[in-house]
């Protein structure tokens, strides 16, 4: 085991508090049995390398049995290790990988990385004292190493590639350690009957070195992921260390639309490599876009014009020359129509940003909002008897909803202690994503780089749960991002370079 750009100040912090009673092994303080494992598990160290054997029926749910060995810590760590299965094994679901937990009780908090012995690999969490797992899986399987790095609250998993190489590869978590708490390695068999033995090689653990705090202007790199509703575990489609925004889903579900560097690419959902579309002359394509109802076209929200000065534009969905639609800006796309004859948008005529509608052919364009206050976000409900949209007319940014015809305002997200923005209603008309800053931003912004939620609510309101917390912002889920079959939603994660 070794510290890596750590300061001697730095490895006094990390080791600050008392050690563990029982056995130590190698440079770990303690290994243990966590939770209900009905075969005793062992460890042993020898040069320099970490062999577990446990038992334990998982690491999952509400409580864990697996086999620990670790160090109390505190701060900001990064915990890496090769990882080795012994044997076919029995089940193979049967988890080793490296571990962050608040205690060493079964149903602790934790964040670790498992690599499974079917060869997925994800990074697993739970956030509260025996509350249910959540999992971010990776886009490839197996990995021969796994790297865990602990900063400012968020998580971060790192994995080696068909090269060998350890890199980034998406899916921050949001998850805050009090005080002391353990990093170490972690084995559970997946079956509290038998045990399994994994080898950990080249362990490191160490110390993180302090980075500035972000601001909106910091570089980030990109991860494009899927969120299942049911159990909001969230899957990783793809990772770029450029900037992507704004993902939607096609009409089939097959591909997502994103936006990256003024232009408009699509992706497999199960991974693959990112296409291009042909969008004739425009090149400075912002985050507002999305398909008509029926697939066969995009629609893009564009500021190629010498203005600067976005405008709306319709175009095939295999991609081809655009129709301008609305000659008139700045105006943002956010909403088709179900019947496909209508776009809502959000415009600016005159100093405030307001609902408008235009038919999809062009024409004369129709104001919906004029309650002083910025609105944004305007999107139809499938059955196109509402709009939904952000308002700041409450005095704080909260979700609306409106008659299509713009009568009948009324709010559905209460509350002083977020933000909330970006309404978009599912498919079957059942429910309400949405993204949620904190009060650290100002009522009418939205920018980048921010601790935020993404949430989740009745189509008429009520009370939201949590679906997942990220480093995000602008960019995150701009626009219509659910899978046809209402069962996901696709959004993008972000993460600061460097």
């Amino acid at each position: 085991m070794k510290f890596q750009a750590a300061t001697a100040a730095a490895v006094l912090t990390l080791f600050a508090a008392p050690a563990f009673a029982g056995d130590a092994l190698g440079t770990f303080a303690k290994h243990l049995d966590i939770g209900a494992t009905a075969i005793p598990g062992k460890a042993v160290f020898k040069d320099g390398s970490y062999t577990l054997t446990a038992s334990g029926a998982n690491i999952w749910g509400a409580v864990d049995a697996f086999h620990y060995a670790a160090n109390p810590v505190s701060g900001d760590v990064v915990i890496a290790a090769d990882v080795k299965f012994e044997g076919q094994g029995v089940d193979p679901h049967r988890k080793a990988g490296v571990m962050l937990r608040q205690s060493l009780d079964a149903g602790s908090p934790y964040i670790d990385i498992m690599v499974h012995g079917d060869g997925l690999v994800s990074l697993q969490f739970r956030e509260t004292q025996g509350g249910e797992t959540h999992q971010v899986t990776a886009n490839q399987k197996g990995a021969t190493r796994v790297k865990l790095e602990y900063r400012n609250g968020y998580a971060w998993m790192s994995l080696s590639g068909a090269d060998g190489q350890t890199r980034y590869v998406g899916g921050g978590v949001r998850l805050p350690l009090e005080g002391s708490y353990f990093a170490g390695l972690a084995l559970s068999a997946h079956n509290n009957a038998v045990s399994e033995t994994a080898v950990f090689s080249h362990v490191e653990l160490g110390a993180l070195a302090a980075q500035p705090a972000p601001t909106p202007q910091t570089p980030v790199e990109s991860t494009l992921e899927t969120l299942e509703i049911s159990n909001h575990n969230r899957t990783i489609v793809w990772h770029t260390t450029g900037h992507i925004e704004a993902p939607n889903w096609s009409h089939d579900g097959s591909y997502l639309l994103y936006n990256s560097g003024g232009h408009l690419f699509t992706l497999p959902v199960a991974g693959g490599t990112p296409e291009q579309r042909e969008t004739g002359a425009l090149s400075k394509m912002n985050n507002d876009h999305g398909f008509s109802p029926d697939g066969q076209w995009i629609v893009v929200s564009d500021q190629t014009q010498p203005d600067n000065q976005s405008r709306i534009h319709i175009l095939p969905a295999a991609g081809g020359e655009p129709r301008l639609v609305t000659p008139n800006g700045p105006s943002y796309w956010h909403g088709w129509s179900p019947d496909g004859k209508t776009l809502a948008y959000i415009a600016n005529r005159g100093g405030d940003y307001d609902v408008y509608t235009i038919p999809v052919e062009g024409g004369a364009e129709t104001r919906l909002t004029t309650t002083p206050g910025l609105d944004d976000g305007s999107e139809y409900s499938p059955d196109g008897q509402w709009i939904y949209f952000n308002s700041v007319r409450s005095g704080n940014m909260k979700i609306w909803r409106m008659k299509a015809d713009g009568s009948g305002a009324e709010q559905l997200s209460f509350g002083d202690g977020s933000r909330d923005w970006f309404p978009h209603p599912s498919p079957d008309g059942k429910w309400i994503a949405f993204i949620a800053f904190g009060t650290d931003v100002a009522v009418g912004d939205h920018p980048a780089n921010k601790d935020v939620v993404l949430k989740l609510m009745p189509a008429a309101g009520g009370e939201p749960v949590v679906l997942a917390k990220l480093f995000g912002g602008q960019g995150t889920i701009n626009v219509p991002s659910w899978s046809p079959d209402s069962k996901k939603i696709a959004f993008v994660s972000y993460r600061p370079k460097g």
